[in-house]
């Protein structure tokens, strides 16, 4: 091949590797698996995410990705796990749930792990609460279900996603600025939760958009308000509780975290594969046809939005405390 040919080539073939979103410069260092602890069971919130992610981050740090369900505490099993057992070479990562990673031991003296224990690797989405009812309910509006509140105090049945969860913490803020009273049902996760509500065992579940999206738009579950400052692009006709002059915002972030220590070049390569699939557009469009708030945060902010929630947290949690039957 000629020498001037030879050069042109490889200046296209370096532009190609250049562009392409998926590509990294080298294969994952640590290990040629990666465990994934999923603190709850499959279908709901961390395994829509784990389904979303994992196989793009396979392709980019050329690794297997596996996940192992340990549902229970709200995720504290898991968390406890990775904290506490899992060995920080690298070769295991969990989700973390936001606030609940958290408000685990902010509540619950009894669990042992702290977000110190962690290294945040990243933050991917950050999902708005929503009312959601079985499709043939009573409650057309969510003005319906509060009147039911209203008339008959502490019967209503409101699904979550566990004690501690971001679920749980809505209904206690509903709760306080409504002067309502729910009976709240907790479940191991957000997919048991909708589940409940469609088979019309519950009134109804406060859940996360992404989690219920599709069971929204098939018409198995009605949307009655999401907590969001504004209305969703992808449900434009559901209102949010601010429009019914209640200031409820709420939401959980999901992203990956890894044991306390684990290599340098690790976490490196961990949070770049997260950078460059934020860059993705097939990500980023596959991410809004799931209604998925995309909301990467790396590295070292991902620990500072730790810190920021664990102080907000705890604070609710001191006012509300002597409030809550544990």
């Amino acid at each position: 091949m000629h020498a001037k040919t030879l050069r042109r080539w490889l200046s296209i073939a370096a532009a190609a590797f250049a562009i392409s979103p998926l590509v990294q410069a080298a294969d994952y260092t640590a290990s040629d698996e990666i465990t994934v602890l999923q603190g709850f069971k499959p279908g709901g919130g961390s395994d829509t995410l784990a389904q979303l992610v994992q196989p793009r981050l396979s392709e980019i740090l050329g690794v297997d990705f596996v996940n192992e369900y340990m549902p229970g505490a709200t995720g504290a099993v898991a968390w406890t796990r990775l904290a506490k057992q899992s060995p920080n070479d690298g070769s295991v990562v969990s989700i973390t749930n936001t606030p609940m990673l958290m408000t685990n031991y902010i509540m619950n003296d009894a669990i042992s792990y702290t977000t110190d224990e962690l290294t945040p690797i990243a933050n991917v989405v950050t999902d708005p609460g929503i009312v959601v009812v079985n499709a043939d309910s009573p409650y057309q509006t969510i003005e319906d279900l509060f009147d039911a509140a209203r008339q008959n105090p502490g019967t209503v049945t409101i699904g979550n996603s566990g004690v501690g969860g971001d679920d749980f913490f809505t209904t206690i803020l509903l709760e306080q600025a409504t002067g309502l009273s729910f009976k709240k049902v907790p479940f191991q996760g957000d997919g048991p939760s909708a589940t409940a509500a469609m088979g019309g065992k519950i009134d109804a579940s406060f859940n996360n958009v992404g989690n219920v999206y599709g069971q929204v738009q098939s018409g198995n579950l009605r949307a009655l308000a999401v907590f969001a400052e504004e209305r969703l692009d992808s449900l434009p006709d559901v209102p949010t509780l601010k429009e019914k002059g209640i200031d409820v915002v709420a939401g959980s972030s999901r992203g990956y975290s890894a044991p306390a220590g684990i290599p340098d070049e690790a976490r490196q390569q961990l949070i770049e594969a997260f950078q460059t699939l934020a860059q993705d557009p097939d990500f980023q469009a596959e991410a809004k046809k799931r209604a998925m708030n995309l909301d990467i945060v790396t590295g070292d902010d991902y620990r500072a939005m730790f810190e920021r929630m664990e102080s907000q947290y705890r604070q609710v949690w001191d006012e509300v405390k002597d409030d809550v039957a544990q």
